[in-house]
């Protein structure tokens, strides 16, 4: 364990950043100011063509843990392009020794304590292998987490602990998503707890899943992307009822519903492990049943 002279654990922090001079500015500030900073900050510029390179560099000077890492210039922009280029910002850590490990967006905003209190909760709960905190969306938390699973960690934020980032071998490289998710789910599988705490907050500026398409495709590939995560067919019904709830309402349901059923026509490619199919079905399975006893037990 590496500790600072107070005793605290240690992070780091990558962001993968292509064409995000709109909000990068804007994260680089929450970073510098947190009451903790990282032992070192690689931002990986994944060739960009905006002036997101020439803002990162202001800061370079002042900033001696802050790295700016160069990409060559590429016209695909997918997740798998994401993992890329957080692997090349990790190999720049090579020989940094350090506790905890933090996937940290380009488009995102938080308090000046966000990372302090994620450190003392890894420190309170050696179990603990990936935490972050709740987002807010526009002017209220993206996520109800009365039915959201708190266990999952959003992925425009999250920090793991070391030895948890290592056994699960990192970040998969899957072109339609669900990349974070498919690690933070690894990491309960492999025995870790995870979690978001819901006590702290962090602003995310760009609408999740919106950065290439509108809000109706975006659904339709969120269904999708069910489909292909091994999502239970009986979990992604009562998704319809949980999303009809929300704008556009019933026709977001049917998006969410007809983008899992094209995946199954369709046969699109499982990218994950049979293995964590199964996982992640008990997993759903489970939460529909503590959810129904919930409700039996109220009436």
């Amino acid at each position: 364990m590496t500790n600072d002279p107070n005793n605290r654990l240690s992070y780091v922090l990558i962001t993968p950043a292509r064409n995000e001079e709109k909000y990068i500015e804007t994260t680089i500030r929450s970073v510098i100011t947190q009451t903790v900073l990282p032992k070192k900050w690689v931002i990986v510029s994944d060739g960009s063509t905006d002036c997101t390179d020439s803002i990162v560099k202001r800061y370079l000077e002042k900033n001696a843990w802050m790295d700016l890492v160069r990409m060559t210039e590429h016209g695909d922009r997918h997740f798998a392009a994401k993992v890329s280029a957080f692997n090349k910002g990790y190999e720049r850590l090579n020989g940094v020794s350090y506790d905890i490990i933090g996937n940290v967006d380009a488009d995102i905003s938080f308090g000046k304590d966000n990372f302090e209190f994620l450190l003392n909760r890894f420190a309170e709960n050696p179990a603990l292998g990936v935490a972050g905190t709740a987002f807010i969306e526009g002017k209220s938390v993206a996520y109800d987490y009365r039915y959201t699973n708190i266990e999952h960690v959003s992925g425009q934020c999250q920090l793991f602990r070391r030895e948890c980032f290592e056994e699960i071998g990192g970040y998969v490289p899957i072109k339609g998503g669900g990349i974070d998710w498919t690690a933070v789910t690894t990491a309960r599988m492999k025995g870790w707890k995870t979690r978001t705490f819901i006590e702290r907050t962090f602003t995310h500026h760009r609408k999740m899943g919106t950065w290439d398409s509108n809000q109706i495709k975006a659904l339709f590939k969120h269904g999708l992307k069910d489909y292909f995560l091994g999502g239970h067919p009986l979990w992604q019904f009562f998704r319809f009822f949980y999303q009809v709830k929300k704008k556009p309402f019933i026709f977001g349901g049917l998006l969410l519903l007809s983008g899992y059923a094209w995946g199954w026509a369709s046969g699109a490619e499982k990218p994950i492990s049979q293995e964590l199919i199964d996982f992640v079905r008990q997993e759903q399975l489970n939460r529909l049943k503590v959810f129904f006893r919930g409700l039996l037990l109220t009436k």
